[in-house]
Parts: C-alpha cells; sequence; structure tokens
C-alpha cells in the first residue's frame, strides 16, 4: 500500500526565496529574469507560468519530472547560493508560490509564481551597487544584467537604476539594495547618496549613463547613415 501526504490547502500563498539573474530585452522597454539552473534560457517576469523545459505537455509541477519553479524555504539558504563563483552576479528572489506545488524538505517545486522583492547585493568591485548593467553575457533578445556601483555603471554601456528595472518589470515588484534600502524612498539612496526628487544621487547617475549610451548609439548611426550618403555620389 502506498501512503501519500496530506494536501494542504493554505490561506495564503507560502513565501519562498530563489536567486535568478536579473535580464534587460534588447529594446529596453522590459526587464524580467533567467534561472540560475534548470531552464535558465527562459526569462520569466514578475508574475509567471512554468512549463515543462523538456517540451512535455504535461502541466508543472509533473510527479514524475524536474519541471516547474523552485525555491527554497529558508532566506539564508538561498543567500548561501550567491556565494558561488557562477552566481555572484544574480539577485535575490522573495517570491509567492502560486498554483499547484510539490512540497520537499527545503523547499517547493511549483506551477506559478509573483515576485514580491529583488535584493540586489554589491557591485564585483566591492562598493554598494545603485544600478543593474550590462553583464557581458545574454540569451536571444536579452541582455544579462549584474550590481553595479556608480563608477563602474558608467563603463558598461548599458545601466538601468534599481528603481527603473522595477518600473520596467512592474507588476509591483520592490527593488531594493542590499542594505534594504528601496530606490525611491525617503532618506539616503542606495550607497549613502542623497535623494533628490525621490531617486538617489548614484540612481541617476546611473541613468545619466544608460542615456548617454543610447546617444552614443545614435550618432554612431548617424554618422554611419552620413558616409552612406557621402560615398553614394550624385544621381542622374
Amino acid at each position: 500500500m502506498r501512503l501519500r501526504l496530506p494536501s494542504e490547502r493554505p490561506t495564503e500563498p507560502p513565501t519562498g526565496y530563489k536567486i535568478a539573474h536579473p535580464v534587460l530585452s534588447q529594446d529596453g522597454t522590459r526587464a524580467g529574469f533567467t534561472g540560475v539552473s534548470l531552464g535558465g534560457a527562459l526569462p520569466y517576469g514578475v508574475v509567471a507560468e512554468a512549463a515543462c523545459v523538456y517540451g512535455l505537455r504535461h502541466r508543472p509541477p509533473h510527479r514524475r519530472c524536474d519541471c516547474g519553479f523552485h525555491c527554497v524555504h529558508d532566506r539564508a539558504a538561498a543567500e548561501a547560493l550567491l556565494c558561488a563563483d557562477e552566481h555572484r552576479g544574480a539577485v535575490l528572489l522573495e517570491v509567492s508560490v502560486l498554483g499547484a506545488y510539490l512540497r520537499f524538505e527545503r523547499g517547493f517545486r511549483y506551477a506559478r509564481q509573483r515576485v514580491r522583492t529583488v535584493t540586489v547585493g554589491r557591485c564585483a568591485c566591492g562598493a554598494g551597487a545603485c544600478a543593474l548593467a550590462d553583464a557581458g553575457w545574454g540569451r536571444v533578445g536579452w541582455r544579462g544584467l549584474a550590481p553595479a556601483c556608480e563608477a563602474c555603471a558608467r563603463g558598461r554601456g548599458v545601466a538601468v537604476s534599481l528603481g527603473g528595472f522595477a518600473r520596467l518589470a512592474g507588476d509591483g515588484v520592490r527593488v531594493v539594495g542590499g542594505g534594504g534600502i528601496e530606490p525611491g524612498g525617503a532618506g539616503a539612496g542606495p550607497g549613502g547618496g542623497a535623494v533628490v526628487d525621490g531617486l538617489g544621487v548614484p540612481e541617476l547617475v546611473a541613468e545619466a549613463a544608460l542615456l548617454q549610451a543610447r546617444l552614443d548609439w545614435f550618432q554612431a548611426q548617424l554618422a554611419r547613415l552620413g558616409q552612406r550618403g557621402d560615398t553614394a555620389g550624385p544621381q542622374g
């Protein structure tokens, strides 16, 4: 006789923790995440539904498959994953577990999720991060991002402030620095900068770096068009 665990019917969605890489769409209008292991090739948004990465037609989470979203119960366990070399540029997500789920000793495997809070760690140089900048890798149509301070964000080409990432991701997600400071709030901004019109000085620097990168691209395109016009010669 096979014993089955009792079904759970929680009054509120369970809370879980996981890590992911932040990503920005090629046109810079959308923000999302990619997983760090299984399913990492499939970017997802703040509110997302899982699909079987093996292309099977069953609905995740299937008991005889490992498809579905994954998270752990303990925040400290998720933070420990950020110590691995390959995960240093990832961020910590606090999620609501939605839909059907399977409970395990350390976490859940489940069908749907809502990302509630994104916690961004420090820049690779050790300074507090005020932006998410080009990480030097990506997926088709998506550019990988990593935490960056205001100095490092200037040299990355593409960067978006923490508040800007939250606006692009949408659905009410909160993006906070490692110290728990939420961009746009009162007091000092990430890294201790003063707030100007609801944004910290480091955030404004990151936004300026992003605008400068777009301006450089625009000027390069104009120069290219000008060169083509010069070489075309007179037309009769």
